[in-house]
């Protein structure tokens, strides 16, 4: 079975808790997810948010690109990533990764090393960091 990539930017919050597909109910052993949550500081300042920026069609092409490439070594059967952009205030995901495959080591070694390929080489940048009177002007 090849497996299934969902991939999403979007200026929304993310769902953390979003259904998964019925498909793989039945023969998925692991559940592997990852949220990266916006953090009260930055370079040593305190922030409200932060910004991100993206070229949606490279940055989600690329995306695909890398899970394919990934998806090679580590058997999964479904992997979704979802991606903020715009201003994610802190304590909310700006980037969710979840992963199923039918044994645990697949799913564990598919979302760090999508992550830091991510990092690397997807058009996302962030932008910038806000404190609370930023935000109050936007």
């Amino acid at each position: 079975m090849e497996a299934k990539i969902e991939i999403e930017l979007t200026a929304r919050a993310i769902d953390l808790c979003r259904e998964l597909p019925a498909e793989f109910a039945a023969v998925a052993g692991a559940r592997v997810e990852f949220a990266g949550n916006v953090r009260g500081e930055e370079n040593g300042r305190a922030i409200a948010a932060l910004e991100y920026e993206a070229y949606s069609p490279m940055a989600e092409r690329e995306m695909r690109r890398i899970l394919e490439d990934i998806l090679q070594r580590h058997d999964c059967l479904f992997v979704r990533v979802t991606h903020r952009t715009g201003i994610v205030p802190v304590g909310e995901a700006a980037v969710h990764v979840v992963a199923l495959a039918r044994h645990r080591a697949a799913a564990l070694a598919l979302v760090p090393e999508f992550m830091n390929r991510l990092k690397q080489d997807v058009p996302i940048w962030k932008r910038r960091a806000l404190s609370e009177a930023d935000l109050k002007m936007i």
